[in-house]
């Protein structure tokens, strides 16, 4: 086993020290062995296309699938009865999954119990389940894998029609004396190829998702599905994710390699799930072949039983080593840096597997890749990697939370509160500006050109912004350095495609840090690097140790974007010696900083002076907006930047062209809403915004004096409950002794009637699972003190459980 450098020389080590019989049951399969040899036959004839100079570095694989961060995009698949490769059965194969980092799926007909298994588990258990007959039976499988730990359930949904397993019917294999099923009882296991007749319920229906949510508040995933119809009836019922496999073995002629169906069903789902593949995964590169087409993880079955048998544990780990290395070893070549760079472009032009897309088709015709589906339609394949990324479906999954149960309290939107808006005054505001315009000067046909005619692309109100800058924030730049963006968002954009020139370029972004940053980075394929945000902003040494660590990569650090004032999501604020710390980074470093900063707009008390304020050598770009004090639904934000640029002017000018080439210009309508509101309050936002930041500050107050309430020391110190205390903005951090994920989150909107964030959403890189962001700015003050109510009942039961979780393991 020391020797074995590939799965095919772990799988012969196996063969050699299992009995025959015993053999032919792990390596037959649980399905037509026709089957089996078509997956595995399918990886074979996928190319990939090899890069070179990419500076990528060492590849990260880390990946993150229900919430959580897996070491590499791989989990043990569900494979019945480890105890006939080794008599430590399963617990052997979680210690060899915790060692590598990746999760393991414990079969129904493990023959180790979940409390065994869950005893000497360090990464995620997820339970495989069928759906017997006697759905009590299915019940208590299901509430025993709960009680132990289990994460999420995997209902295998072709089993009613598994297919003749012929090796074991020409064996006539039974199980050998003291090997049965730990989680079960009752039914005779001992003929495996018994078990589908005899006890799976044959008139399973979609109905069944229901069921298992009704029992279990566990993410439920569907393992099974082979087509597009499938899969979107898949999510319409509510499935957490879905496992592309044929593993049923249904005898049909013509059923297709689960890689020849994969790029199909994961664009029918579209990002809603995650989409998993099992089967015919032996290589490395298999796994990044199976990413390219759409899978965000693939499971790894018989060769860890492999492993298992040829070296116990160490066997099992070896193989899960050999595959990470593989996968590393690929991922470099094709000249990524992580999994989520994976795509349809790993792949050459040449033949591939391809979707099936015509109704009824078992199998699809080879096809060029890029190309669309049968018929006009697409795959997600077919369309930007950035669009199958987690991070840009996570406000999608917040708002139909939010839809799903609309008596809670939601913590969630980082919105103004509306009610300091009243609709009348917006011809007010209108018609400031006109008079404004009037006295400037401007003819009649001059005004109405003015609102009606698309404007300036730098648009038409900087010298009002210059002067606002100016008078509050003690910002001095000339007009022509601003440019009015469509929101905060297109002026980010617009800097990191202006900033960004070659593959190998580095964003660097405070972790957490606001999602539409990553969002719009993962958009442009532009790479980033996290520096770890602190109470106080951020620890000079390490953002110093990032730039160097990129450096050695080959990579160039171009930029920092930071929120230093009240930041979303964390609520924490750049102390002043680090805002004088960062500045003299930037310029011994030949460093950009990204200054995002609207919170402070909204926050009482004199504020910190901001990062411009105290830039002396034009390395600030402020990017600002006008949503979260002026009027939200008018999108005007802009970019501060006064940087020259050799031979060209300045950096606002770059800005310019890629906006003409964007959005044109920002709505004249909105600016002129936003110029009136600005006139009304004779250019100062302190003015108008009195009553908001009022509203704010109590909001701010009546939710850590609830929390002290309902959660008082020393209660929450034996909990392990945390959160910080802003001194302004929306947001505010809660750190919890249970993994705050999207299924603790539906648990808690369903059972508790309380939204919250997953402060998951915002680490670009991985972390945050026991922490949650509360956002204090929407609801009522009376609306913060239910919502706490309710929430600290959630965290006394979730807390309870994990307890009875760690307990029980």
């Amino acid at each position: 086993m020391r020797s074995a450098l590939t799965l095919a020389d772990v799988e012969e080590a196996a063969r050699r020290r299992l009995d025959p019989a015993v053999w032919d049951f792990i390596a037959g399969g649980a399905g037509e062995e026709r089957t089996l040899r078509a997956n595995v036959e399918a990886f074979r004839k996928v190319r990939l296309r090899p890069r070179v100079l990419a500076g990528a570095g060492r590849p990260d694989t880390a990946t993150r699938i229900l919430g959580r961060t897996w070491a590499a995009p791989v989990a043990i698949a569900p494979v019945a009865y480890h105890t006939l490769a080794d008599p430590a059965g399963e617990t052997a194969t979680a210690e060899a999954a915790g060692a590598v980092g990746v999760p393991l799926v414990v079969s129904t007909f493990a023959g180790r119990s979940f409390e065994d298994v869950a005893a000497v588990a360090t990464a995620p258990l997820w339970a495989q389940v069928y759906c017997f007959r006697d759905r009590e039976e299915t019940r208590r499988l299901v509430e025993r894998a709960e009680r132990a730990g289990v994460e999420a359930l995997v209902l295998t949904v072709d089993a009613p029609h598994l297919g003749r397993r012929h090796r074991d019917l020409r064996n006539g294999f039974r199980l050998p004396d003291g090997i049965a099923p730990a989680n079960l009882s009752g039914a005779d296991y001992s003929s495996p190829s018994g078990h589908a007749a005899a006890e799976f319920d044959p008139a399973l229906d979609w109905s069944v998702v229901g069921w298992l949510r009704s029992v279990s508040r566990l993410p439920v995933l569907l393992k099974g599905i082979l087509s597009a119809e499938d899969a979107r009836q898949a999510v319409a019922a509510g499935a957490d994710g879905i496992v592309v496999s044929n593993h049923g073995g249904r005898q049909l002629d013509g059923v297709p390699a689960t890689l020849e169906v994969l790029a199909e069903v994961a664009g029918a789902v579209a990002g809603a799930c995650p989409v998993l593949l099992d089967g015919g995964v032996r290589r490395g590169a298999d796994v990044l072949a199976a990413l390219a087409l759409g899978a965000d993880a693939v499971l790894l079955g018989r060769p860890v039983l492999h492993g298992l048998a040829a070296g116990g544990r160490e066997g099992a780990e070896r193989v899960l080593r050999i595959v990470v290395d593989e996968l590393v070893d690929a991922m470099g070549l094709a000249g990524i840096g992580s999994v989520a760079e994976a795509g349809p472009a790993l792949l050459w032009d040449g033949p591939r597997p391809a979707a099936a897309a015509v109704p009824g088709a078992l199998a699809a015709p080879v096809a060029p890749a890029g190309s669309t589906a049968p018929g006009g339609g697409l795959g997600m394949a077919d369309l930007h990697p950035s669009l199958s990324d987690p991070v840009l479906d996570t406000m999608n999954f917040l708002n139909d939370i939010t839809r799903r149960y609309p008596r809670a309290i939601s913590f969630a939107p980082g919105r103004p509160y509306d009610e300091h808006f009243e609709t009348e005054q917006i011809f007010d505001y209108l018609r400031r500006y006109l008079d404004h315009l009037e006295e400037r000067g401007f003819t009649p046909e001059q005004r109405r050109e003015a609102l009606f005619q698309y404007g300036p692309t730098r648009g038409q109100i900087r010298e009002l912004i210059a002067d606002w800058l100016r008078a509050e924030e003690d910002v001095d730049v000339p007009v022509d350095s601003i440019v009015v963006t469509v929101g905060c968002q297109e002026a980010m954009a617009l800097a990191l495609r202006a900033l960004i020139s070659g593959p190998e370029d580095v964003m660097l972004v405070a972790s957490p840090c606001y999602v539409g940053i990553t969002g719009a980075a993962r958009i442009l394929d532009i790479r980033l690097a996290a520096v770890a945000e602190r109470e106080d902003g951020f620890d000079p040494a390490e953002l110093e140790a990032v730039v160097r660590e990129q450096r050695a990569l080959g990579r160039r650090p171009r930029a920092f974007y930071v929120v230093p004032d009240h930041a979303n999501p964390s609520g924490n604020t750049m102390s002043l010696a680090n805002r004088h710390a960062l500045l003299e980074l930037a310029g011994r470093l030949d460093l950009l900083v990204l200054e995002d900063s609207p919170y402070r707009l909204v926050s009482p008390g004199r504020q910190l002076p901001t990062l411009k304020s105290l830039d002396r050598d034009r390395r600030v770009v402020q990017l600002g907006s006008f949503s979260k004090t002026l009027f939200p639904g008018a999108r005007v934000g802009y970019a501060v930047a006064d940087q020259p640029v050799a031979g060209a002017g300045l950096l606002a000018d770059e800005l310019t062209k890629l906006k003409s080439m964007i959005t044109v210009n920002t709505s004249p309508l909105s600016q002129a809403a936003a110029a009136g509101m600005l006139l009304a309050g004779e250019g100062r936002l302190a003015e108008i915004n009195a009553e908001a930041i009022a509203h704010y500050e109590g909001a701010m107050r009546v939710t850590l004096k609830a929390l002290d309430e309902h959660l008082p020391e020393p209660r929450r110190s034996a909990l392990g409950v945390r959160w910080n205390k802003p001194s302004g903005g929306f947001f505010l951090t809660l750190n919890v002794p249970f993994r705050a994920d999207d299924a603790a989150l539906a648990r808690s909107a369903e059972e508790f009637g309380v939204i919250w964030t997953p402060m998951s959403y915002f680490y670009p890189l991985g972390g945050g699972e026991h922490a949650i962001r509360l956002s204090t700015s929407y609801p009522t003050h009376a609306e913060l003190e239910e919502g706490v109510a309710r929430l600290a009942r959630f965290i006394e039961s979730e807390s309870g459980s994990a307890s009875a979780s760690g307990s029980a393991s």
